[in-house]
């Protein structure tokens, strides 16, 4: 016969976002990393991989409209 063993869940509970200078050292990274690799998609030679770089793009923007209401809260 098996025993079995029952352990705890691996799943972290889910927690309210933090804002602070970890979060915008991270929308930073983010916004570097996909514009990166934006211009890495249109450097390619032959034919340029533009969805993939409009795809990046826009995640970049997404992580520098993350960003405004971090630098705003930290003005006050």
């Amino acid at each position: 016969m098996t025993t079995v063993i029952h352990l705890p869940s691996h799943h972290a509970a889910a927690t309210a976002p933090a804002t602070g200078f970890s979060d915008t050292l991270q929308s930073y990274g983010d916004a570097y990393n996909a514009l990166a690799m934006a211009l890495h998609y249109l450097r390619q030679p032959g034919p340029a991989n533009v969805p993939g770089a409009t795809r990046k793009a826009v995640q970049a923007l997404a992580a520098l409209r993350r960003l405004h209401p971090l630098q705003q809260g930290s003005e006050a």
